[in-house]
């Protein structure tokens, strides 16, 4: 292998290839996050150093939060504390799409998203959609009161309905693993940082991350795609008529199953 620390990636594990009488200096991959002090040493991300083991090591502290959050595999592995401060677990969400959101009480976008919201919750959630409200107080300490008095705020002011969680951090050291897991599922290999109040996550039956939206994105621009992730549709605003040439509306089956029967193949 090359002296030189610039050495391609693939050198590391020349040593690797095949057996050799003299086996090449044993190494390790150092990931180093660009933008550090460190920097000048990387090559594609890379900074190769001697050492006495064929070992990776990962130089950054951020690198390692998104290593632990990339081994669960679905959203409905994580386990969170809800707005009284109580375990739940995300697994209770199985075969629901969800909206997943980090909301702020005294943000500009707080009436409009918080209205929103509340409107795609109301007309959704008998056919499974819900959503799931972080607080957080990272961006311009928006969120600066307890949880009592968020949960106060959002269901007296707004009328929210949809589950409101305990207070988290989004980005940083202290990022919630289920925040850990949204961003590296939704960004680069480092994960994208949250840049301000109400990002949005559409997850779909299954767990995944379908899609990730910027704050300046409202959840009623969405909608169309929330009613794709499992099938949700407008069939309760919309009126029937039956052989007897009555008018019947979809919306006496709100909130129950409902069978669409095609009468031409029935022959009703």
């Amino acid at each position: 292998m090359a002296s030189s620390s610039y050495a391609p990636f693939s050198a590391v594990f020349s040593g690797f290839a095949a057996t050799k009488p003299n086996p090449p200096p044993t190494c390790s991959a150092f990931l180093v996050p660009k933008r550090t002090s460190n920097s000048r040493n990387l090559k594609n991300g890379v900074s190769l150093k001697s050492w006495n083991k064929h070992v990776f090591q990962f130089h950054s502290r951020n690198l390692r939060v998104y290593a632990r959050a990339t081994e669960e595999k679905t959203v409905h592995d994580f386990t969170v504390k809800d707005i009284s401060g109580k375990d739940v677990s995300l697994d209770k969400f199985k075969g629901k799409p969800l909206l997943i959101v980090n909301v702020a009480s005294k943000c500009g976008l707080t009436s409009s998203n918080y209205t929103e919201l509340s409107q795609l919750y109301d007309k959704y959630r008998n056919q499974g959609f819900e959503i799931l409200a972080f607080p957080c107080n990272q961006f311009g300490g928006q969120e600066p009161e307890s949880n009592p008095d968020i949960k106060r705020f959002v269901c007296t002011r707004f009328k929210a309905e949809f589950p409101i969680f305990d207070k988290v951090d989004v980005n940083g050291p202290s990022t919630a693993p289920i925040y850990q897991f949204l961003k590296s599922k939704s960004g680069g290999f480092l994960g994208d940082l949250i840049k301000w109040n109400f990002e949005k996550f559409l997850v779909d039956k299954n767990g995944n991350v379908v899609q990730r939206y910027p704050s300046t994105t409202s959840p009623l621009q969405i909608e169309g795609r929330v009613r794709a992730t499992r099938g949700l549709s407008d069939i309760y605003a919309r009126s029937y008529f039956i052989r007897s040439g009555n008018s019947v509306s979809a919306s006496m089956g709100l909130g129950n199953r409902v069978a669409q029967i095609n009468c031409l193949e029935c022959g009703c």
